[in-house]
C-alpha cells in the first residue's frame, strides 16, 4: 500500500512529466513549418495553448515561456536575448490569459482574445522599445497574425477532439489532483 507522501511525489513527477513534454513539443512546433503568404508559419506556440486549456493558465505560461525561449535560442536569439525574454513573458501572460478565459468566460473569446494580442498587441509593445518602431510593427503584424491564428485555432480544435475523445480528462485528473 502507498504512503501519502509517495503518492504525492507521484503525482508531482507526473505532472512534471506532463508539463516537460508540452515544453518539448513547442521546440518540435518550431520544425513543423506551414507556408504562408507571408513565408512560413511554425507551430511552436500551439502546444502552449494546448496546455493552458487543458492544464490551466500556470502551466501555460511555463510553457509559452520555456518555448518561447528554446525556440529562440535554437536560431540563435535573432533580437537578442533580452528582447526574446520580453517575447517569452509576453508569450507567458497571454496564454495565461488565453487559459483563464478558456476556462472561466468563454473558449471562442479566449481564442479571439489570443489571437489579437499575440498578433496585434505583443508586436505593439516592441515598437515601444528603441531599435523598433513603426516599421518593425508594420512587418510583424501580417505574419505573427497569420501564425497565432494557426497555432491557437490548431490548439482549440486538438483540445476539441481530446475532450470528445475523453483523453483531456485523464491529463487534467493529474494535473488538478490533490497535492
Amino acid at each position: 500500500m502507498q504512503t501519502q507522501v509517495q503518492t504525492q511525489v507521484q503525482t508531482k513527477l507526473k505532472r512534471t512529466v506532463i508539463l516537460s513534454m508540452f515544453i518539448a513539443l513547442c521546440f518540435v512546433g518550431t520544425m513543423i513549418k506551414l507556408p504562408s503568404p507571408t513565408g512560413t508559419v511554425a507551430l511552436d506556440a500551439l502546444p502552449a495553448f494546448l496546455a493552458a486549456s487543458l492544464l490551466g493558465p500556470v502551466p501555460g505560461a511555463i510553457t509559452g515561456l520555456l518555448g518561447h525561449l528554446m525556440t529562440a535560442a535554437s536560431a540563435g536569439f535573432p533580437l537578442t536575448l533580452p528582447i526574446h525574454l520580453l517575447i517569452g513573458v509576453q508569450m507567458a501572460v497571454i496564454v495565461s490569459i488565453y487559459g483563464f478565459l478558456f476556462k472561466n468566460v468563454n473558449r471562442v473569446l479566449a481564442v479571439i482574445i489570443a489571437i489579437l494580442l499575440n498578433g496585434i498587441g505583443a508586436p505593439a509593445v516592441l515598437m515601444l522599445l528603441p531599435g523598433f518602431g513603426a516599421a518593425f510593427f508594420a512587418a510583424m503584424v501580417l505574419p505573427l497574425s497569420i501564425g497565432s491564428l494557426i497555432n491557437i485555432l490548431l490548439a482549440y480544435m486538438v483540445h476539441l477532439a481530446l475532450e470528445k475523445s475523453r483523453a483531456v480528462i485523464k491529463v487534467t485528473s493529474v494535473m488538478h489532483s490533490e497535492q
